[in-house]
């Protein structure tokens, strides 16, 4: 590595401020006049997310560094400490860019569609206070818990991601010193309350106020022998970053719970006020909260954006957002009621969600569950759904007396929760559960079902690139193969005996699984294709992912793009390297595709001088997937899949409408449309799905035989 000098630092992009590209990426969604002006609400909204999460989780790492004194550069030579500047000029601008896309441009356009968004309560009309003062006194009164301090009560906790209001106040027939009083606006509570008055001038128009206003108009009711100086609604944000000692951990359930009620009173990280706040109440907060001043968001607008995303669900506004998707299609060679596994006999499957239905990924667990040739099912879970089928039909399995064993991956960032409460129910129904290995995460999908059939034991593994959630399936895009193929089947049953305990395999099949294999694996197969167009053969690389940042990986990048290779990559959010460098000019192209879906899968094209290869994989090309995580590699091998695989890839290299290309500047620009015609790769995979499934009730309603085709070794 490095023979080419690639190594040097200013050929790597900041891995942080490559993510603020990406969140800019969604918020250009935002702006964009041609997207429905109810998608550009929910676009909004999903930047407030992202950022919470990004402060939460990458900033307060950051900060923990610093704290610890840590000064290594990352690959592009910056430190920590130059890291969190430069994110703290860069998150105030993009929050600065946010309220004005809010502001300027989405609120006036609500008003023209008959949406009125009431800002303060000062706005509201005689009939509209009336409304809104019934309204806090029904429902939102019994509700609330105001708490003031004083010497005898401390400053309270104030939990990490609330809304709450600030107030100043002085007793009535007091010395007039002024106290500090707080309320949490409750979360149980919608935050958008539609006002039921008409507007005489206009009876269509329908108008919303957000419950921290109407708890601030009646904030005196709250504090009856208080006179109220002032109110303004803030916001904090904590460290939300777990550190669990494993090796110390007798009980990682034990302490992962612990850890979890910690993340409401993390350290500090971040201050949202309202723009004009009282200099004297955020004196206060600042001290209390143990906040520094680059750490403060002075919001021109509504804190916390993501109440846009319940604006999108009122009624009444279907002409406002993007024609809905006839939702998941059935995929055309599992007809309803089929049986799965006499389906995967016949030929391997690739599904492709959400366009195909999640269906039968749950129905391949459910049939399982209640066959009795199924002996085994093993299974890892990383996030679940809530109410999730998949959880229920493997409580049923090991209530039937199946042999039943589920790695439940406790360290899911913000799922721990939710998955403590499976893996407690997936025990107490008799199943086998493992809680991930030490020190990594188990981030693979895998299912292995085994079954006695006339000619022996039979292995039937499902392997996708996304999680066994039927909720995010319908929202995120990602393949997944059925397969009975026989090596597929050992190898699969070799990761279960690794991660249950036993030792690993001396060689792999077909699989390549992190953090011992995969990385290897992967800088082969781009060396591959390196020494290739060193000899004069045509190289041909395409990769879709949703991170780059791996330093080994890019490095074996540029010197195949120096060496001839043709280098496409679609890389929905962080990417650390960069186009355009010497050497290598257009040989490496990048794409981000931001779209009504969600991103996910993996999939990677490798030419292999004429015989090209074909994997989807659970991992990204980052330092954590390859190296401190349980990942798999799987190969497509069925001509027909590696040519479904290829329509996806050349689909979303067509896209004209929600591609995004990233210029040697570093820059991201929308792809000039010119002469290229408006292509919609997610739109096109929707009308696909739709068009295969027509099809397929045409063969079914006219009875056309289709010969059967076996699986080929």
């Amino acid at each position: 590595m490095g023979k080419l000098g690639y190594e040097s630092p200013e050929n790597y992009s900041n891995r942080e401020l490559s993510w603020v590209l990406f969140n800019k990426r969604v918020l250009s969604e935002a702006r964009d006049k041609n997207n429905p002006l109810f998608e550009r609400l929910k676009f909004l909204s999903i930047t407030a997310s992202n950022l919470d999460e990004f402060f939460m989780v990458r900033v307060a790492s950051l900060k923990d560094m610093v704290n610890a004194k840590y000064t290594k550069p990352d690959i592009a030579g910056m430190t920590p400490t130059e890291q969190l500047s430069a994110l703290n000029e860069v998150t105030h601008e993009l929050v600065n860019k946010q309220y004005m896309v809010y502001n300027r441009s989405l609120i006036p356009q609500l008003e023209a569609n008959g949406l009125r968004v009431i800002a303060r309560h000062e706005d509201l009309t005689e009939k509209e206070a009336a409304y809104v003062d019934e309204y806090y006194e029904e429902n939102v009164y019994p509700v609330l818990t105001p708490m003031a301090v004083d010497s005898s009560r401390p400053f309270p906790l104030i939990r990490n991601k609330t809304l709450n209001i600030g107030a100043l106040v002085k007793k009535k027939d007091g010395d007039g010193e002024l106290e500090f009083a707080t309320v949490q606006v409750p979360s149980v509570l919608s935050r958008v309350v539609q006002i039921h008055t008409k507007n005489p001038l206009n009876p269509e128009e329908k108008a919303v106020i957000l419950l921290e206003e109407v708890i601030e108009r009646n904030i005196h009711k709250l504090f009856m022998n208080y006179d109220i100086v002032c109110a303004h609604p803030f916001r904090i944000m904590r460290n939300a970053d777990l550190t669990i000692e494993e090796d110390e951990a007798e009980d990682l359930l034990k302490e992962i719970e612990k850890q979890l009620k910690k993340r409401q009173w993390g350290q500090a990280i971040r201050l949202e006020v309202e723009e004009g706040i009282d200099k004297r109440l955020l004196k206060i907060l600042v001290e209390d909260l143990h906040v520094r001043q680059e750490d403060i968001y002075r919001i021109d607008g509504p804190l916390d954006l993501t109440f846009l995303m319940k604006m999108y669900g009122l009624p009444g506004f279907d002409h406002l957002k993007e024609k809905a998707y006839a939702g998941p299609q059935p995929v055309p060679e599992l007809p309803e009621g089929c049986d799965i596994f006499e389906q995967i006999r016949k030929q391997d499957l690739l599904l492709f969600h959400p366009y195909e239905t999640f269906r039968p990924v749950v129905d391949f667990i459910r049939q399982a569950a209640v066959d009795p040739d199924v002996l085994a099912i093993k299974q890892t879970l990383y996030r679940v759904s809530g109410n999730s089928p998949i959880i229920a039909a493997l409580a049923q399995a090991a209530e039937n007396g199946k042999q039943v064993s589920v790695l439940v991956e406790l360290k899911a960032r913000f799922d721990e929760e939710n998955n403590i409460v499976w893996a407690k129910k997936l025990e107490k129904a008799g199943c086998h559960v493992i809680y991930g290995l030490v020190g990594l995460k188990t981030h693979s999908k895998i299912t292995l079902v085994v079954r006695r059939e006339e000619d022996g034991i039979r292995r039937y593994v499902h392997l996708g690139t996304g999680n066994y959630n039927d909720a995010t399936a319908k929202l995120y895009t990602d393949v997944g193969l059925l397969t009975c193929a026989p090596y597929i089947g050992e190898d699969a049953t070799a990761v279960f005996n690794m991660l249950s305990g036993y030792s690993e395999p001396l060689s792999w099949n077909k699989l390549s699984l992190a953090p011992l294999w995969l990385k290897d694996r992967f800088l082969a197969l781009i060396g591959r294709e390196k020494e290739n167009a060193l000899a004069g053969k045509e190289g041909h690389i395409i990769a879709k992912i949703n991170s780059l940042c791996d330093k080994d990986v890019i490095e074996a990048l540029y010197e195949a793009g120096a060496a001839g290779v043709k280098i496409e990559l679609i890389i929905r959010g962080i990417c650390c390297l960069k186009t355009g460098l010497p050497g290598i000019g257009d040989n490496i192209t990048v794409r981000s595709i931001v779209g009504n879906f969600l991103e996910h899968s993996r999939i990677f094209y490798f030419e292999n001088g004429g015989r090209p290869e074909y994997y989807c994989a659970s991992a990204d090309w980052m330092p954590r997937n390859l190296e401190r995580r349980v990942e798999i590699m799987f190969p497509v091998e069925r001509p027909e899949l590696q040519k479904k695989l290829m329509t996806i890839l050349n689909m979303q290299l067509r896209d004209t409408v929600k591609a995004h290309i990233l210029t040697p500047e570093g820059k991201y620009e929308k792809v000039d449309r010119r002469g290229k015609g408006y292509f919609n790769s997610q739109l096109e995979f929707c009308n696909m799905a739709l068009e295969a499934a027509r099809q397929q009730e045409l063969l079914v309603n006219n009875r056309i035989f289709i010969p059967e085709m076996h699986h080929e070794e």
